[in-house]
């Protein structure tokens, strides 16, 4: 369970607006990082087009090494730390340049900048 992998991790139970059921996210956090057997992750919803006004969604082309089926979004509104149980499987893993644009969309939605 390592930065950049792509799990599919339940998200359930959830309350609200919050992204709920089994779907794919991406391993945010540095792998040294705590001592609890929890990640953060970033949630993948499939990709539609009026997320292009939204700067906390990040397009993800699909690749055979990240593991998805179809054209995805990262929802950088949605980040969360989760219990290593709600990890399932490993699904692939996305590249350098996908993670950075993630980061930039996690510093937004945060207001680092």
């Amino acid at each position: 369970m390592k930065r950049g992998e792509v799990w599919e991790v339940n998200l359930d139970p959830t309350i609200g607006a919050e992204i709920k059921k089994s779907r794919p996210c991406v391993i945010v956090n540095r792998n040294a990082l705590g001592r609890l057997p929890l990640k953060i992750v970033v949630p993948l919803t499939e990709w539609d087009p009026r997320f292009e006004t939204a700067p906390w969604h990040i397009p993800i082309e699909r690749t055979e090494d990240d593991g998805l089926s179809k054209k995805s979004s990262a929802d950088t509104f949605q980040v969360r730390s989760v219990s290593e149980a709600r990890l399932i499987r490993r699904l692939g893993r996305l590249s350098e340049s996908v993670m950075e644009r993630i980061g930039t969309g996690l510093k937004n939605s945060l207001a680092l900048d």
